[in-house]
This record gives structure tokens, sequence and C-alpha cells, in this order.
């Protein structure tokens, strides 16, 4: 049973930094691009950053400069360091594995962890 595990969320300040962790478990982790998604209340989920297996990154515009993916194929786990966080960064961010299309498989999920940055 395949699992993705989110933590290191919270509430911080405007300019404060946070660094997500995702804990993967029952699957070949290191063949998955792994991504981190968001979703704002009353808005539609999207993606935030990207590694894939090779360590490419892909960023969203308003989080580049700020945000870092990185992943640890040891560890099975993905990591997203915020820095200079803002407001307009609040919502629940989520995990997610993304297998390689030959395996045929959907993508999976974690269940979520709230980032709220309030002054």
């Amino acid at each position: 049973q395949v699992q993705l595990v989110e933590s290191g969320g919270g509430l911080v300040r405007p300019g404060e930094s946070l660094r997500l962790s995702c804990a993967a478990s029952g699957l070949t982790f290191s063949i998955y691009t792994m991504g981190w998604y968001r979703q704002a209340p009353g808005k539609q989920r999207e993606l935030v950053a990207s590694i894939t297996r090779g360590g490419n990154t892909n960023y969203a515009d308003s989080v580049q400069g700020r945000f870092a993916a990185s992943r640890d194929n040891a560890r099975d786990s993905v990591y997203l360091q915020m820095n200079s966080l803002q407001p307009e960064d609040t919502g629940v961010y989520y995990c997610n594995a993304d297998p390689p299309r030959i395996l045929g498989k959907s993508a999976y999920w974690g269940q979520g962890i709230q980032v709220t940055v309030s002054s």
C-alpha cells in the first residue's frame, strides 16, 4: 500500500521559512517524479514544484527563487524548502508521486498539510 505522509507545516509570519517533508512508502520511490501542490481556500489545486527522478526541478512562477524542492532517494523522501513566505502562500500542501507512464499507474497523493502565513 502506497503512503505519502507530509510533515512540517504550520503557522508562520510573512518573510519566515518552513521546510515541508514527504515520506513515501510502498513504492519504488527513485523512479517517481515527485511534486508539491497546494490548494488555497476557494481555489483549484496548483502545482508548486516538482522534481524528477534525475533531480531536475520545475517551479510555479509565483514561487520561483523562494522555494526549493529536493529529494533523498535513500530515505524515500522529498522536501520543499519555502523561504520568504507570503500570505498568498497559505493553503493545504500536498505531496504527489507521479509514476513513469510505462507503468500505467495513477499518481498518488498525500493527505495534505496546512501552511498558514499571517501576521
